[in-house]
């Protein structure tokens, strides 16, 4: 069941990195990398993942003031990922 809802939630950042016309090219590559990343992960929860998670919350908090909508998602693709336990 949290591995369904962090797909959507990936599916909501897919979608939010498409609207995001002022997104910085550097923010827009680091979460499609990091997105990619958990989409391979998921398969395999382990520990492989934990830079991941602290990037992905690197990110969040750099969108937070330009981009609150997709710091959003990606606070809760983070909380996914913990109750996922990747």
């Amino acid at each position: 069941m949290a591995q369904d809802n962090l797909r959507e939630l990936l599916a909501q950042l897919h979608t939010r990195l498409g609207d995001a016309k002022s997104l910085d090219p550097e923010s827009r590559k680091l979460l499609t990398t990091l997105s990619q990343d958990i989409e391979r992960a998921l398969g395999r929860a382990s520990e492989d993942t934990a830079p991941a998670r602290t990037r992905l919350e690197s990110a969040a908090v750099r969108l937070e003031l330009e981009h609150p909508a997709l710091a959003i998602v990606v606070r809760q693709i983070i909380d996914a990922l913990s109750k996922a336990g990747i």
